[in-house]
């Protein structure tokens, strides 16, 4: 399967077309019509699956890129064949941190503003479970019964741990005709880049590289290039209805031009073209379906001469009318400079747009008719801008024909050698930012890199576009020795000028304290930053290089705060280039086991609030404590409280009675260092600790009742007591000393629960508590 592979130096330029929609398609180029010049039969299906998630907010060029990619769809909608029915998919739009967060936003086949509106409310949020939306979209189009295409534009590499490559394949497998194209937008991670290519190549697809603005919208337009087969043939249709056809006499080569019809009866699949003057029967070149409309556009030929405009019947190709049209030649004129400098933009003009899709194009001297190199659509305007090739020569301005391609007007240019020269430091330490500078612009999407010495050409390694500056900074590699930073034209990667630079090794150490408790931030320090988003990190002893836990950028400081781990063990503390992910410098550090305890409550009633208190050393104060079902999975929560500065928190008990845990959470790694169990009984239930009290489960207000008591111990100063559920325990509303075994109340005038307790004073004890409903 070929990958198309845009670099920073060139936009992508001219490829071969993807596969067709729902046939075979030509390659694009600038002339070639925007929908194939066939009568579809109308049964083609696509969906374009759209990535929002969080990183389509990343910029190139100042301009984010999911409005990048709206305007590219927008582009793509535009030239989209009416015949194949586009469904819009997006995913990662609607809530963060959610794999299932897959929605078609538009249906197969609706009309444009819906799709238009769906595309505008699109806000990236979440992550990129590009293989199940991939999955779901195969699915909308009922791909195991009819042909199904998907054209897939993401940024980025699947982040719901599915398997696209396999999923990719299951589908080709279970489908007639499944296959997904794949544009991958701003991808630079090899690895990213493989998984894309993986869901294009395993379901016959093709993937597109796209690394700008432009080079986004060309692929779009390749993707989804439709063209479909041309009609089967049908009997003759035994009623025919009658239609009159007007058309102008004449009409310029190339040029739109209008026809108007009336049909007693009309099916949308009739169609209106333009063909020869006596052409056979069932002849067709450019054509408009008629749909419920009256009247529609047509391209003339670009060939001059007598022709006809038919009204054609869908069923049997039967041409119910005609109208004559004389196409005459086209007129206009085309100016350049004389001279430009290789790669360089420059202006041109013409004084007659024949048609707004006709272009202007660039290519050297004499070249055969229809070729081309960089271009531009003429639209409605008199002047674009072209980008001169990269090669010296003598070459030539065309402005040709979008309909076959031909060469209406023509001016000589030469294009001239170009000149420049590119400074650099002498040497510069590994991994650091250096200058570079230059004396003249060519054109502002060129760019300095640096790559080793004698390097082939086109290489490259970090870069800077030029734009209208004339200097800029740039990483040094991280492995020492020769380099050459270059001035490179956009057009062709051509290497203007070079400047010879050594990079040395770099030097740094980095400092922590022996041990740390696990989860808890510590404290580590730095003598010397290379680079402002060099990093330090903690990762186990002995891990792999480019690995990294918990880190902090080292900006233009000397120290920082990490978080330990939450499990203990041996560790490093490193400091590691941005740059190649390279370890400079590295210290030991011991993560220890925390000494946290929790207490709480045996028993608790449903819905009551829990006092949890904790000891020990708090590793970090976004800690939390929570109630979870006894044995819940490690991680789990329910309602939580963040340990902050305090010892103790109140929690809401659960709704249903049950075994429950108090648990002691690391905000690290979620990882529990503490518990302590908790039985949950009813809301009303009787709660004896230590003794118990007779009471009647309700009551009538103002009633006077009598209370029960016992003790498992004599002595101590008890009461027993009247309150509110939700007053402190000792508060009340009414007490009693327990001199007798039984002891009179007067129930409150209020309706409402209520709660008995029996009262150790002496011990700050509730030995006994009993619910009442006061009616």
């Amino acid at each position: 399967m070929p990958t198309l592979k845009a670099s920073p130096a060139q936009l992508l330029g001219a490829v071969l077309a993807i596969a067709a929609l729902c046939a075979p398609a030509a390659a694009q180029d600038p002339a070639a019509p925007e929908a194939a010049p066939a009568v579809p039969e109308g049964d083609g299906q696509a969906i374009l699956v759209i990535d929002a998630s969080n990183s389509m907010w990343g910029q190139i060029d100042g301009v984010a890129k999911i409005e990048i990619a709206r305007e590219a769809v927008s582009g793509l909608l535009d030239r989209w064949n009416p015949e194949v029915e586009l469904g819009v998919m997006a995913y990662g739009h609607r809530r963060e941190g959610d794999c299932t967060d897959i929605e078609l936003v538009a249906p197969v086949g609706a009309e444009r503003p819906v799709v238009d509106t769906a595309l505008a409310s699109l806000t990236p949020r979440g992550k990129t479970p590009m293989t199940d939306a991939v999955a779901q979209a195969a699915e909308a189009l009922s791909h195991a019964d009819r042909p199904a295409t998907v054209i897939l534009v993401s940024d980025g590499r699947e982040t719901c741990n599915a398997d696209p490559c396999a999923v990719a394949s299951e589908l080709e497998r279970s489908g007639v005709a499944f296959t997904a194209h794949v544009v991958g937008f701003d991808v630079a991670d090899e690895e990213t880049i493989a998984q894309l290519q993986c869901i294009a190549e395993n379901t016959g697809g093709r993937y597109v590289a796209a690394d700008s603005a432009e080079e986004l919208s060309v692929a779009l337009v390749e993707t989804g290039g439709a063209a479909a087969s041309e009609p089967e043939p049908a009997p003759e249709p035994a009623a025919q209805p009658s239609v009159t056809l007007e058309a102008p006499e004449q009409a310029v080569m190339g040029s739109s031009f209008v026809v108007a019809w009336s049909a007693s009866e009309q099916n949308p699949d009739d169609y209106v073209t333009i063909v020869p003057a006596g052409a056979e029967e069932g002849t067709y070149e450019d054509y408009a379906r008629v749909r419920d409309d009256s009247e529609a556009s047509l391209q003339a030929p670009a060939e001059p001469g007598l022709y006809e405009v038919r009204y054609v019947l869908k069923e049997g190709r039967v041409t119910l009318a005609s109208a004559d049209i004389e196409i005459v030649e086209a007129e206009t004129s085309v100016s350049a400079p004389e001279s430009a400098t290789a790669g360089s933009a420059f202006d041109v003009s013409w004084t007659n747009v024949i048609h707004p899709d006709d272009y202007v194009t660039i290519v050297p001297a004499g070249a055969d008719e229809g070729t081309y190199e960089d271009y531009a659509r003429v639209r409605d305007d008199s002047e674009a801008s072209l980008q001169a090739p990269a090669e010296p020569g003598l070459y030539e301005v065309r402005y040709v024909l979008k309909e076959g391609r031909v060469t209406l007007a023509s001016a000589d240019i030469e294009i001239v050698e170009a000149e420049t020269s590119v400074s650099a430091p002498e040497s510069a330490t590994a991994g650091s930012a250096f200058d570079v500078s230059w004396t003249n612009v060519i054109h502002p999407d060129d760019y300095v890199t640096i790559v080793p010495a004698g390097a082939d050409e086109g290489t490259y390694e970090d870069y800077a576009r030029v734009r209208d500056d004339s200097e800029a900074s740039l990483q040094a590699p991280a492995e020492p020795g020769l380099y050459e930073v270059r001035y490179v034209l956009k057009e062709g990667r051509v290497t203007l000028a070079s400047a010879d630079i050594e990079i040395v090794e770099a030097e740094t150490s980095v400092s922590a304290p022996e041990s740390a408790t696990a989860g808890s931030a510590f404290d580590v320090s730095w003598t010397n930053v290379i680079h402002p988003d060099d990093y330090v990190t903690i990762v186990p002893a002995g891990a792999d290089e480019g690995t990294y836990e918990n880190y902090a950028r080292v900006r233009d400081d000397n120290e920082a705060s990490l978080q330990a781990p939450a499990e203990p063990g041996l560790y490093e503390v490193r400091y590691v280039l941005k740059e190649g992910r390279v370890t400079l410098a590295s210290t030991d550090i011991e993560i220890v086991e925390t000494d946290i305890e929790i207490s709480g409550p045996d028993t608790v009633r449903a819905e009551s609030e829990i006092r949890v208190s904790w000891s020990g050393t708090v590793p970090s104060p976004t800690d939390f404590v929570t109630i979870v079902p006894m044995g819940a999975e490690e991680g789990a929560y329910t309602d939580y409280e963040r340990v902050r500065d305090t010892q103790e928190a109140d929690l809401p008990a659960p709704q249903n009675p049950g075994l429950y845990e108090l648990r002691y959470v690391l905000d690290e790694g979620r990882r529990t260092i503490a518990r302590h169990p908790v039985e949950v009984v009813a809301a009303t239930a009787q709660l004896d600790a230590g003794g118990s009290l007779d009471a009647p489960e309700s009551g009538v207000a103002g009633e006077t009742i009598e209370i029960g008591w016992s003790a498992e111990e004599n002595g101590n100063d008890r009461r027993v007591a009247l309150a509110r559920p939700d007053q402190a325990d000792f508060t009340w509303i009414d007490a009693r000393a327990a001199d007798a075994a039984t002891l009179s109340f007067t129930l409150p005038e209020t309706p409402g629960t209520y709660e008995f307790r029996l009262l150790d004073i002496t011990a700050r004890d509730v030995l006994s508590r009993a619910i009442i409903e006061v009616e």
